[in-house]
């Protein structure tokens, strides 16, 4: 179940907090121009108080004001923002995405006796003239290794049929993937392995928006790579 609604909740506290700060404000000019008055009203006629004081006074006051406004309207701008980004966020609801992690599963289809791994990915931040693929089972063993050919900067699902270096099934459960790529001249390249995930839910947290997956990770916007 989707908690968007946390967002207006959250959005209408700001703006509560917002006419708090104002009438806050409000008060201070008001407290500010009644001390001004009175200094002005019991000043020495010996020793008033020149022009250049009094236009600092109030020019360090519209500063603070200034100040004042331009936070508010950050704020709202801010409250904004959250909002349409848990009403796109709330689109994703029901969708598989691809994110950083090393975790794949493997089972084996009821009707057809058929190997099922989960899908999975890999991360390039530049370019590659190498790139090897390795799942490796719960000892760390690799019990497949995918080699691809020279590959572009970008983010690349991949799928495997279950099936080890020979050919042969290998036991359900769970695996991990580890990626290794090289430019021509051997020099290593950042390369992420990536993980499947569905989406089933949406929160607002004090963390930020969360995207709450079937598995039960949670997962921000920002780590999301591809949407499947």
């Amino acid at each position: 179940m989707t908690t968007v609604n946390d967002v207006y909740g959250s959005s209408a506290a700001g703006t509560l907090a917002n006419a708090q700060s104002n009438s806050l404000m409000g008060d201070t000019q008001d407290r500010f121009l009644t001390l001004l008055v009175t200094q002005l009203q019991n000043q020495d006629p010996l020793n008033p108080m020149d022009n250049a004081e009094v236009t600092s006074q109030i020019a360090q006051l519209s500063t603070v004001q200034g100040i004042q406004q331009l936070n508010n309207t950050l704020l709202a701008l801010s409250g904004q923002m959250d909002m349409s980004q848990s009403l796109q966020a709330a689109n994703l609801i029901g969708k598989d995405i691809l994110y950083p992690g090393d975790k794949i599963s493997l089972g084996t289809d009821a009707e057809t006796g058929a190997k099922v791994a989960t899908p999975f990915g890999i991360d390039l931040m530049s370019g590659a003239a190498k790139v090897k693929v390795s799942i490796l089972d719960s000892t760390g063993k690799a019990v497949r290794e995918i080699d691809l050919d020279a590959t572009d900067a970008g983010v690349y699902p991949l799928n495997w049929d279950g099936l080890d270096a020979a050919g042969a099934p290998v036991p359900d459960g769970a695996y991990t993937v580890q990626v290794a790529a090289s430019d021509d001249k051997g020099q290593a390249v950042s390369a992420d392995a990536l993980t499947a995930g569905h989406v089933n839910s949406i929160a607002y947290t004090t963390e930020g928006l969360k995207l709450n997956l079937a598995l039960g990770d949670k997962i921000s916007l920002l780590d999301i790579r591809q949407v499947m």
